[in-house]
């Protein structure tokens, strides 16, 4: 019987209403603050897109190396920012770790930065 393999679960939830809406609790300007500041960096931006520009819509470390011309330790590094953010999630399969965007996490990322919400 084939063994299953842990899935890295993280919080990808709404962290707070539009900004147009009501004014951000100290813990929901934690949350915003670490998602805005992990997609803040050109290199995650990069893997945001090459991850959603991927063919299966997921890949793995040793497939976002060479596009992004960084290390695979790097290319970790922002990774797991990603993933803390909840941005992406992480399963590990073998030696390697395959991430995939969470389409809910950035469409909340993006309406709660929407003037026209609220």
């Amino acid at each position: 019987m084939p063994r299953s393999l842990p899935v890295i679960e993280v919080d990808t939830g709404a962290c707070c209403a539009p900004l147009a809406e009501a004014a951000l609790s100290v813990d929901d300007a934690k949350v915003l603050a670490q998602r805005l500041k992990a997609v803040a960096d050109p290199h995650r931006l990069r893997l945001v897109s090459l991850l959603l520009a991927a063919p299966s819509g997921e890949a793995c470390t040793c497939d976002l190396t060479e596009p992004l011309g960084l290390s695979q330790p790097t290319v970790s590094h922002h990774l797991k920012k990603l993933l803390e953010a909840g941005l992406v999630t992480a399963e590990r399969r073998g030696v390697w770790t395959y991430y995939a965007v969470v389409p809910e996490a950035l469409a909340t990322l993006a309406s709660t930065l929407d003037p026209g919400r609220g």
